[in-house]
């Protein structure tokens, strides 16, 4: 059956057949191709369109009937068919996955091979889009659009037309890559999850129900599991907004919210302003009130403690959701319970297929088969197995020690040596729980099948908080007894018997088994590895330290750092503690370094604890400790007693603290320069210059590249610039150049280059990318800044887009006040004044959740709302904002703005020589005009066109004359 195409082919809407959209569904089900094809079929759902072949003779413009295509149809082409339609299955799944950009290239190749495949296209404008190629996507649909109306003469599916909409908007969604979640976050789990569903979907409902959740049972019950499992299936998860916090090693109650700002290291907080009065507010503050969820694990040693800080947090923060793990309940007024008890065990009369859907016996033959390939429950295993996990009641921990075991024994010689253990635990310690007992007896088992040597060597090993290399185990451990020699040796047969694991090149033990050797060492061997573990990571720090300002060595450094900070980290706990001062002083110098590329919220309190040894410390540490406290704390405050700064800095000249500790490089110049203190300054500045260290003078150079500008000297400026640039990038050290780099695109944006700009700006994001610095997030969106005022408007919103990803992977809520900020400032240049009037409401918005004093907030949003305003014509509104303006301008070290915002207010108001003039003031305080900035040079134009050229001249040298100190007191008044 046949008919004739209509008169007006574009109105023809013809519906696809089914083998075309159910694809592999429909076959798979068992459909019958021919029943699949039985309706009329849109001629673009034919796969051989195209492809020539089979239907090459058929006339163009014929209408064929479904079902006698599909009966014309080889097999090769049904086979094409299906091939097609699961490749476009696989790119779908890909692309949900957010591998948009592994995929790419394939799906290109495969729409080249199929031209009106427009499911093809839908994918490739997805995954465009999702790769920021938005205008490659919307030139898909148009080749599309125009192929189908040439060859078959329809208009694109619905489907395609709706991608192409939402693409035009900005509305499609983007699918979030999947990424390692950021540092200190929830633990990495090495083995599968088995069983807990029920417990499982329990939780999951507490979690969307109450706001406090107690994962509550006995130790080895897989409590921390279950809740590392709920937690990654939370939708805070994905946003990057679920911490996890480790308790076992909080030894006081007065630790615990150090432990929590602990783990939430990797997020700086807003500069506010002012610093938390109360640890508590500061977690709160470091959390920030977007939804989130926090999990306290091990708490059974701190309940009262836990009780107390959740319930001021969730008071403190109203969409948070606290998931605790203990072994009892906190006992707060609307605490919800998930009780976890042992996995079900099989009963004694179950066959081997009854006792294979055991709970149990499904986790000890999942981790047997890991230890053992092909071990599987047969006929000549069941008996024994089912027995295993009835003698240990179904406790993960007990199950997997005891699976572990299948290396050097069999399984029944396993259940028989359980049979021994329970008898001989079944006369101990009644007060204690049971199932406290079962767990004590699986570990002293496995402990007492060790030897000598490997129980000195697990002993030792407790001492390391977070794993350790085989090279510190050997460093703290060895001893006469146990010769460096035999460390590796011993270590991996620890490894072998499960007692610790081994992840890339590091070594660790479960918490549980660590606990368990702690309590084994000696007090007389405590004293001595303690010592052991404390030099050796002090020569760590000190060695790996100054590598983290070179290049070939700086990634390096920063793993190592990143590895062992745990350990670094006790190891000054237990020095502060222990009155250590030498100690003490010596790890927080490499660290306080190493905050510098991943922040830390306790560093500040470190600094001040070791500052409290005093005289006990040598007079170079206590004065850059001092320095460095009082002007580059993470409060974003420096005090109001100059008298007191400037004692601090000639103390550090005194002793000599700049050679010692570089990072006063930047501190004391630019600290007694923002102080008034322009001698000091100086002296402190040719100190750094003169530095034995490359690194430190180009430090120097940048800082007085910094001086002259905030001067007015840009000429000046100039070639310190420039030579800090050569010098951070002959040293390699990326943290420098980015900075250096990012100061050079600057300089080159307002000079009017926009190229080199713009090139300076991508290299700035890419070193700061390599090293995974926060501060990656500013770069971009100087970067935006940076296209968009060369005209890039297309560029700068891809990059923006960029930031934002990166800052919701990281949870990083504080950085999106900068980001609005060059959200708002690209919706005003695009013409969207409304637009960006909205990014401006959300800053404020989310200012005010993140506890920003109202002031700094005011004085961030000011400058760009005037901008808004003046970009609308509302003269009197932008009049009235101005003051608060030019008090922003001021607090951002850039003044010159403020001018320039004046000039387009007064060409607005009708005074254009009062513009003219105002332009010239933006020159002298700067030492230069903006020539990069579009919207200047619009008005410049418009100046000259209501002045004329000779009057604009006459006006702007008006205000460029002026001495600098006049032009900074007229914007004042």
């Amino acid at each position: 059956m046949g008919c004739a195409w209509p008169s007006r082919p574009r109105t023809c809407r013809c519906a696809p057949t089914r083998t075309s959209t159910a694809s592999t569904g429909s076959l798979s089900a068992g459909e019958d191709v021919k029943t699949a094809s039985s309706t009329p079929a849109d001629p673009r759902s034919r796969p051989w369109l195209g492809h020539g072949g089979s239907t090459a003779d058929l006339p163009a413009g014929s209408c064929l009937d479904a079902g006698v295509a599909a009966a014309r149809r080889t097999p090769a082409v049904r086979l094409e068919d299906l091939r097609v339609a699961a490749a476009e299955d696989r790119f779908e799944a890909e692309l949900r996955l957010g591998r948009h950009a592994h995929v790419l290239s394939e799906l290109a190749e495969e729409a080249a091979r199929h031209p009106l495949r427009e499911r093809f296209a839908v994918l490739r404008m997805r995954a465009l889009y999702a790769a920021g190629r938005r205008s490659d996507a919307l030139d898909v649909y148009e080749d599309m659009r125009r192929g189908l109306a040439e060859e078959l003469g329809v208009d694109p599916s619905a489907e395609l037309q709706q991608t192409h909409l939402a693409v035009l908007r900005g509305e499609l969604d983007r699918p979030r890559a999947h990424s390692e979640p950021p540092p200190g976050r929830l633990l990495t789990q090495l083995t599968s999850f088995v069983g807990r569903e029920e417990e499982m979907s329990l939780l999951a409902g507490l979690m969307e129900t109450s706001r406090l959740v107690t994962v509550v049972g006995p130790g080895g019950v897989g409590k921390t599991r279950l809740a590392v499992e709920a937690a990654t299936r939370h939708p805070a998860y994905r946003r990057g907004r679920v911490w996890f916090v480790p308790l076992a090693e909080v030894s006081s109650p007065d630790r615990l919210a150090d432990a929590v700002l602990g783990a939430l290291r990797g997020f700086r907080p807003p500069e506010t302003g002012h610093g938390a009065t109360r640890l508590i507010e500061r977690v709160a503050e470091l959390l920030g009130a977007d939804d989130a969820v926090l999990v306290l694990d091990n708490c059974e040693h701190l309940v009262a403690a836990v009780s107390v800080f959740g319930d001021q947090l969730l008071d403190l923060l109203p969409r948070l959701r606290v998931l605790a793990t203990s072994r009892e309940s906190l006992a707060v007024i609307g605490e919800a319970l998930c009780p976890l008890g042992p996995l079900d065990v099989p009963a004694e009369t179950a066959e081997p297929a009854e006792a294979g859907g055991s709970a149990a016996v499904r986790l000890f033959v999942d981790r047997a088969a890991a230890v053992q390939p092909g071990f599987a429950l047969e006929e000549s295993t069941a008996g024994p197995v089912a027995d295993i996990c009835r003698r240990l009641d179904g406790l993960p921990l007990a199950l997997e020690l005891a699976a572990a075991r299948l290396r050097s024994m069999s399984v029944s010689q396993i259940a028989h040596r359980l049979d021994d253990r329970f008898r001989l635990l079944s006369s101990g310690n009644r007060a204690a729980l049971p199932r406290q007992r079962t767990l004590l007896a699986v570990i002293e088992w496995s402990w007492d099948l060790l030897t000598d040597q490997e129980r000195v060597l697990a002993r030792r090993m407790s001492i390391f908080p977070g794993g350790a290399s085989g090279a510190a185990i050997e460093a703290v451990c060895s001893d006469a007894g146990l010769p460096g020699e035999d460390v590796f040796y011993v270590l991996s047969s620890l490894v072998d018997k499960s007692i610790v694991a081994k992840t890339g090149d590091r070594y660790r033990m479960l918490e549980t088994i660590r606990a368990y050797a702690a309590g084994r060492l000696r007090a007389d061997e405590r004293g001595i590895v303690a010592a052991g573990f404390a030099r050796y990571f002090v020569g760590l720090g000190e060695e790996y330290e100054p590598l983290l300002r070179t290049g070939a060595h700086q990634l390096a450094s920063i793993a190592m750092f990143d590895a062992e900070y745990d350990n670094l980290v006790f190891a000054l706990r237990s020095a502060i503690d222990g009155g250590h001062a030498d100690t003490a002083w010596r790890l927080l110098g490499p660290l306080y370094w190493y905050w510098n590329v991943r922040f830390d919220a306790r560093s500040d309190d470190f600094v001040a604890e070791v500052l409290r040894f005093g005289d006990a410390l040598p007079g170079h540490a206590r004065a850059a400790f001092t320095a460095v406290h009082l002007l580059a704390g993470n409060s974003g405050t420096m005090p109001a007693d100059s008298a007191l700064v400037r004692s601090v800095l000639e103390d550090c000249a005194r002793t000599g603290a700049m050679e010692r500790c570089p990072a006063l490089v930047v501190v004391a110049p630019a600290g007694a320069y923002l102080y008034g203190f322009d001698e000091l300054a100086e002296r402190e500045l040719q100190r750094a210059r003169q530095h034995p260290e490359q690194w430190a003078r180009a430090c120097a150079l940048l800082v007085e590249a910094f001086i002259r500008a905030d001067r007015g000297d840009w000429e000046g400026s100039a070639t310190p610039r420039e030579r800090a640039v050569r010098e951070f990038e002959q040293t390699g050290e990326r943290y420098g150049q980015a900075v250096s780099l990012a100061a050079m695109a600057r300089a080159h944006s307002v000079e009017g280059e926009h190229d080199k700009a713009v090139a300076e700006a991508e290299r700035s994001v890419t070193l700061a990318a390599e090293l995974a610095l926060e501060q990656e997030i500013y770069h971009r969106a100087w970067l935006a800044t940076v296209r968009m005022r060369g005209g890039d408007l297309e560029g700068a919103r891809r990059d923006v887009d960029a930031a934002r990803r990166r800052a919701s992977d990281r949870g990083q809520r504080h950085v999106e006040i900068e980001l609005l900020l060059c959200v708002a400032d690209l919706h005003r240049r695009s013409g969207e004044p409304e637009q960006a009037d909205a990014a401006l409401d959300r800053l404020e918005a989310l200012a005010g959740e993140l506890s920003m004093p109202c002031e700094v907030t005011a004085s961030r949003v000011a400058p760009v709302r005037m901008a808004n305003l003046l970009a609308t014509g509302a003269a009197a509104r932008a009049r009235a904002l101005l003051p608060e303006a030019v008090r922003g301008a001021f607090a951002v070290r850039d003044v010159a703005s403020a001018a320039q915002l004046l000039a387009r207010l007064l060409c607005l108001e009708g005074d254009p020589a009062g513009a003219a003039t105002a332009l010239g003031m933006s020159q002298v305080i700067r030492g230069a005009f903006d020539h990069g900035d579009p919207e200047l040079r619009e008005l410049t134009t418009e100046l000259v066109r209501r002045l004329g050229q000779a009057g604009y001249d006459a006006a702007y040298r008006l205000g460029a004359c002026l001495p600098r100190a006049d032009a900074l007191h007229r914007l004042t008044t």
